[in-house]
């Protein structure tokens, strides 16, 4: 008989351990997920900086006291709707254009504030105008936006296109800090 009651209480205080093991993990998850949001590149737009299939970790709250800075990569909601699920697309670009900055394209070479602006980053080298701003034109950054291009220029659909042109920051989602995966690609943003 009372190997009975042991077993009952060994089982119970296991399913207790657990349940607790549970809601540990839940609040833990919900806190770290507050924080950041695990996020796989579904493009090619960022090559060769990112990859499609790349795992990385978006920080959520990069922008809550502080403004995007030239570089950073950033995910956004934009206007854009994926046909597979008919909600808005998030994308994946880098700020290159801060509000108040004048943005050219002069001989496929991105120009901001009338200067040459070096990317070493670039997949094919070069920046192609499209419709924002026209080849030779000038663009200026609305006041509260950004202008934002991927790294891979030729296929990129980003802030030289009506369809997506310059974001604001409630479209900002938070900043890629960190590529998680493939593992020899390791790297903070």
């Amino acid at each position: 008989m009372a190997d009975n009651t042991t077993n009952t209480e060994s089982t119970g205080s296991f399913i207790k351990s657990l349940l607790i093991d549970i809601v540990i993990a839940i609040i833990l998850a919900a806190i770290v997920l507050t924080f950041i949001r695990p996020t796989i590149v579904k493009q090619s737009s960022m090559e060769d900086t990112l990859h499609e299939n790349d795992y990385l970790i978006m920080y959520r709250l990069a922008y809550k006291n502080h403004i995007p800075e030239r570089g950073d990569i950033v995910i956004f909601q934009s206007d854009l709707v994926d046909e597979s699920t008919g909600r808005s697309k998030l994308l994946i670009k880098r700020v290159l254009g801060l509000p108040g900055d004048e943005i050219s394209i002069v001989n496929d070479q991105l120009h901001i504030n009338g200067e040459y602006y070096k990317e070493d980053y670039l997949k094919d080298g070069y920046t192609p105008a499209f419709e924002i701003p026209r080849a030779g034109e000038v663009f200026t950054v609305p006041k509260g936006s950004y202008f934002v291009m991927g790294d891979n220029r030729v296929g990129s659909v980003d802030s030289r296109r009506y369809e997506v042109g310059c974001i604001v920051d409630k479209q900002i989602k938070g900043k890629v800090i960190l590529r998680l995966f493939p593992f020899n690609k390791i790297q903070r943003f």
